[in-house]
């Protein structure tokens, strides 16, 4: 009975998958995700057939299903990032991905018995789904989309209860033959995140999957202030040029409290209005302009890039050259360099 359920269900959620798929395909979710989920929903199934007693692919078949199956984990960590807009670091692709084939290499064609290659894809899936857990979390605050923010909430429940709680209950009893209704739980749980899956993209909201930049401009370009938003934007223009952005730790609930207003009411004026999805984002739009400024003056020549960085209320220089970065595509030594070369040009 249970195993005839849990096929029931996997056969479900193949064909869920594979329908997703072609309608992620065919519709406008920006290209990062787009790509992430795609990988997401072809690992799932693979992992579904691969994990299932009853279904089985040909045997010449099977080394491959279990290497897309693996990558589960992975995909999971890379969509929900990139659906929060926080694109993982370029060393970390280049780590994870070739240690997860190592991996796969080690289990099917050089030693079955080795137990390496198991505990290997299951401590790199383990640090990737606790990873997706710290970013969902911890950098909710930061996050100016309101329906996003809810999915910060629950998808991590979701995440933490399939992919981590599989991981974890495998990585303990090792490579045992499989208990039916830890299967039938897998496979319903399988399901659940494919719906989430299926929810966000049938119903394609352009503040989670489309591209930001349109949203911005659409945004901005046709909305009109409500008297009560022009008060609050002027408030907040003041005391920016002021220079509180220079405030360490400056956060939004920091921001709302010292202008006196509702953080969801500020929440909302920097991203509808304003057009910002991150606080962080709105936050060094100002710190970078005054950085650009400090880094083009000849009489700040000898001023360290970590004073700078500093002042402007940055935790580390790490952190200021990430967003200094992201602003103008150069570091701020390269920037400082080339701005007074130009300088001495024009002199």
């Amino acid at each position: 009975m249970i195993e005839n359920l849990d096929t029931a269900v996997r056969l479900i959620t193949v064909g869920a998958s594979l329908l997703l798929l072609t309608l992620l395909i065919a519709g406008r979710v920006r290209t990062p995700v787009k790509i992430a989920l795609g990988g997401l929903l072809l690992s799932a199934v693979a992992y579904l057939i691969n994990s299932s007693t009853v279904i089985h692919p040909p045997t010449t078949m099977r080394p491959y299903v279990d290497l897309a199956s693996i990558f589960t984990p992975f995909w999971t960590w890379l969509f929900g990032r990139r659906l929060f807009e926080v694109e993982p670091p370029r060393q970390a692709l280049w780590i994870v991905a070739p240690a997860l084939i190592a991996s796969w290499f080690i289990a099917h064609f050089i030693d079955w018995t080795d137990p390496l290659g198991f505990y290997s894809i299951h401590i790199i899936s383990l640090g990737l789904v606790v990873d997706l857990l710290r970013v969902a979390l911890l950098d909710r605050a930061d996050d100016l989309v309101e329906k996003r923010r809810l999915i910060r909430l629950w998808l991590p429940l979701l995440v933490a209860a399939q992919t981590g709680g599989v991981l974890l209950y495998e990585t303990i009893v090792g490579p045992s033959a499989p208990v039916p209704q830890v299967q039938l739980t897998n496979a319903f749980l399988i399901l659940a995140l494919t719906l989430f899956a299926g929810l966000a993209l049938l119903r394609t909201d352009d503040e989670l999957l489309a591209e930001s930049g349109a949203v911005v401009s659409a945004g901005v370009a046709t909305s009109r202030f409500s008297p009560s938003e022009t008060v609050l934007k002027q408030k907040l223009d003041e005391i920016m040029e002021a220079g509180f952005y220079r405030t360490p730790g400056l956060g939004i609930a920091m921001l709302a409290e010292h202008l006196g207003t509702p953080e969801h009411r500020l929440r909302a004026l920097i991203n509808q209005r304003l057009g910002y999805r991150n606080f962080s984002a709105f936050l060094n739009r100002h710190r970078i302009a005054e950085a650009r400024t400090i880094l083009s003056d000849r009489e700040h020549v000898d001023l360290p890039v970590l004073t700078i960085a500093m002042d402007l209320g940055y935790n580390s220089l790490a952190t200021f050259n990430r967003a200094f970065r992201a602003e103008t595509g150069t570091t701020p030594s390269d920037y400082r360099r080339e701005a007074l070369a130009n300088a001495a040009d024009q002199n």
